[in-house]
């Protein structure tokens, strides 16, 4: 099968311009000359023009991909509205149509569970462009409007900064008003459905809860899970983009195995947790959920509903005292834990750094994370790849097992800066913002730049608007 066919790109950068090769004119940096010089010359004019070519594509991407209400991460590819993607692409919405913003967490609540769960893929409308879809997880008959399984659970955090930076506050306050319970019914759901043992952190079931699907650190947890006789299948994905860019078949009969079981037990969560043979604590999950709480937490206070405080305040602090065991001081590294076993995971992935994102990490653990983003930088020509670019299973174009994201890069550049690591955020922001200057895609080879995956991808987009663009106009 040929490469996927990247769709349109924007001008790419010359890259011996990049940090480190003579200084790129990025974001960030055109922040740092303004404020430092109050002049804006011929080379930041032409700067600051590319970047404007960047934006507007970016919510050229955003506009074709809305199928009314909600947003498709890309064409053909994915179909439907993903969980955490839709939360991400709220906050590019924001930056030029607060009330569409609005619109796609409303949209995506719509489809909440009566147990409270937010499902990760909401099927609004048919497709045949991806699988498994809702005749697999219902049947032929009977098929589900969405997906039994979550994913990270974002939607606070863009609530919370959709509010903040609103500027129609009378249209912001009372949209949070309609999302609060919503928020804390999902939330109070990841406490009881995944943590009924009280053990502080939740429970991942399956790699699709993770958002990461395919990477490095289900490798063990996901040889322990039985393949089951599942109906023979044909992968979708496979069509839209090269198989080696993609999780492997092994992995995706695990994924349907799973995907059969639950559906055995009509998805209820009571008996998931019991019966799933994979069950992990997912870094990326159990950092977002925290960073979410703090926004729950904000959120309830601004409404005044002061009575559900200390029930968040109660969940932050076994999140605080559990946080630790997933620390591998031999490594400088957070690690994600096999439930199952009891042990850590031997994979070191960028979620590892996500605890700065959460706020959750020690000073000195923080130390170590930026030690340890320094060493992984110095090994590829862009960061923040998603695997240790040192481990043996390092894969620069499959999926979640080497390449770049950018909503990664977001989410540990905000952490960074929290932690007063700004010369480190800004080289991921300067790698990012060349990245998507190639095409605004699903993810990015770290070794060279290539850009991979799906391509006018939402959530990137997203990134482009909500972060890298706001660096520049706040100048």
């Amino acid at each position: 099968m040929a490469p996927v066919a990247m769709m349109s790109t924007v001008p790419a950068t010359d890259a011996s311009t990049r940090p480190g090769c003579g200084g790129a004119l990025t974001p960030a940096v055109l922040v740092h000359t303004i404020k430092r010089t109050d002049a804006i010359d011929e080379q930041q004019t032409e700067a600051y023009k590319k970047l404007e070519v960047l934006l507007t594509y970016s919510r050229q991407i955003l506009t074709e991909n809305d199928l009314g209400g909600y947003t498709i991460p890309a064409k053909g590819l994915y179909p439907y509205q993903w969980n955490w993607d839709s939360a991400l692409v709220a906050m590019g919405w924001a930056t030029f149509d607060e009330a569409r913003a609005w619109e796609e967490m409303t949209k995506l609540f719509s489809a909440q569970w009566d147990d409270g769960m937010v499902s990760h893929i909401v099927f609004h409308k048919p497709s045949t462009t991806y699988f498994p879809g809702p005749e697999i997880w219902g049947s032929v008959e009977k098929p589900r409007k969405s997906t039994g399984i979550t994913q990270p659970p974002v939607a606070a955090i863009t609530v919370h900064k959709l509010y903040e930076q609103a500027v129609n506050k009378e249209l912001a306050l009372t949209k949070v008003r309609e999302l609060f319970p919503k928020l804390l019914a999902w939330h109070r759901w990841f406490k009881t459905a995944r943590d009924p043992e009280n053990t502080g952190l939740v429970a991942t079931l399956h790699p699709w809860e993770s958002g990461m699907d395919n990477s490095p650190a289900w490798d063990e947890p996901l040889r322990n899970v039985p393949v089951d006789d599942i109906p023979p299948y044909v992968r979708a994905d496979l069509t839209h983009v090269n198989s080696s860019m993609r999780p492997s078949q092994a992995e995706y009969d695990r994924f349907l195995t799973l995907v059969y079981r639950f559906r055995a037990v009509d998805y209820d969560c009571k008996q998931l947790y019991y019966l799933s043979p994979f069950r992990v604590t997912d870094l990326c999950t159990n950092s977002v959920l925290y960073r979410a709480n703090l926004s729950l937490r904000w959120l309830a206070e601004m409404l005044g509903e002061l009575d559900v405080v200390p029930e968040i305040d109660e969940w932050l602090e076994g999140f605080r005292v559990a946080f630790s065991s997933l620390y591998d001081p031999a490594v400088k590294m957070f690690k994600s834990k096999d439930q199952l076993t009891g042990k850590l995971l031997n994979a070191s992935t960028s979620a590892g750094f996500l605890p700065l994102f959460a706020r959750i990490a020690t000073p000195s653990q923080a130390q170590e994370l930026a030690a340890t983003l320094e060493q992984w930088l110095s090994c590829v020509k862009y960061g923040i790849p998603s695997n240790d670019p040192n481990s043996a299973d390092f894969e620069p174009l499959r999926y979640w097992r080497g390449p770049i994201w950018a909503i990664v890069n977001w989410m540990i550049t905000d952490g960074l800066l929290a932690y007063g690591y700004d010369a480190l955020a800004q080289r991921v922001e300067s790698d990012t913002y060349e990245l998507l200057g190639s095409g605004i895609c699903e993810y990015y080879d770290p070794t060279d730049g290539k850009p991979a995956g799906g391509g006018s991808f939402s959530w990137t987009a997203a990134m482009c608007l909500a972060w890298l663009g706001k660096c520049a106009t706040s100048a």
